[in-house]
């Protein structure tokens, strides 16, 4: 894993301005074990946040609004493109050239109000938890990116394009030293165990849920499908982290 490989994955994954060349994108696609490492980065700029003065629920929106203006919306324009995809009817030849239209539909519309508003909650579950379960941001950020590199390596791309350009450089094997990277993370909740493994579990179901998905309505995997398993497996590993920590 080299320091082009980092950059050209903070590059993609985030705003942070990195200054990426062609030479770092080139190492990135070739390296999907540095997706829970970029993670690991982003989840420990997110989680300081908890850690303002006031309301649960102004700690979430200002949350929800530093996710998106750290790592941008290209992410969550995948899940407005597979909620078009979604509803419509017809074969997988028809479902992407849906999501090629630049005009977003009621099923976009509604599946990026169902990721916001879930981000939003799982964030005032976060903040209403002990300031030690703020570890569950970070662990969640790293299951994100390490689902989203599991579709990458375990998947095959649906056409010619950024799907196509990350796992054709991608294998099994690749996968698995992947989940050797992110597992540690469910150690940040410490000492309850249960919690992280929550979320990490909770990130590799969502993303198992969309790669099925997309390889039977859409032929395979594309930028879209990565963009939306980010963003689902965030959400999803931030709800199981909470509900653990709750329970346990």
């Amino acid at each position: 894993m080299s320091i082009a490989a980092v950059r050209g994955a903070v590059g993609f994954l985030s705003r942070i301005p990195v200054g990426g060349s062609e030479r770092d994108w080139d190492a990135f696609r070739r390296t999907p074990t540095v997706f829970p490492v970029v993670g690991l980065l982003l989840g420990c700029l997110l989680a300081p946040v908890f850690l303002l003065p006031g309301p649960d629920v102004t700690a979430a929106v200002i949350f929800v609004a530093l996710v998106y203006g750290l790592t941008g919306i290209t992410h969550l324009d995948g899940v407005a493109d597979l909620g078009d995809a979604a509803v419509v009817h017809g074969d997988p030849q028809r479902r992407r050239a849906v999501m090629t239209d630049t005009e977003v539909g009621t099923g976009g519309v509604l599946g990026v109000a169902l990721v916001v508003f879930a981000l939003g909650t799982a964030a005032v579950g976060v903040a209403g938890l002990p300031r030690r379960a703020l570890a569950l941001v970070v662990v969640a950020e790293v299951g994100a990116k390490a689902a989203m590199a599991g579709v990458v390596c375990l998947g095959t791309a649906a056409h010619d394009g950024l799907g196509s350009s990350l796992t054709g450089n991608a294998t099994a094997r690749d996968g698995v030293v992947v989940g050797l990277l992110a597992a540690p993370a469910a150690l940040l909740s410490w000492p309850r165990l249960l919690p992280g493994a929550a979320a990490l579990l909770g990130a590799g179901v969502s993303a198992a849920a969309v790669s099925r998905w997309a390889r039977g309505r859409l032929g395979g995997v594309s930028g879209d499908v990565l963009g939306a398993t980010n963003e689902l497996a965030r959400a999803t590993a931030l709800h199981a982290g909470v509900m653990a920590w709750t329970l346990s």
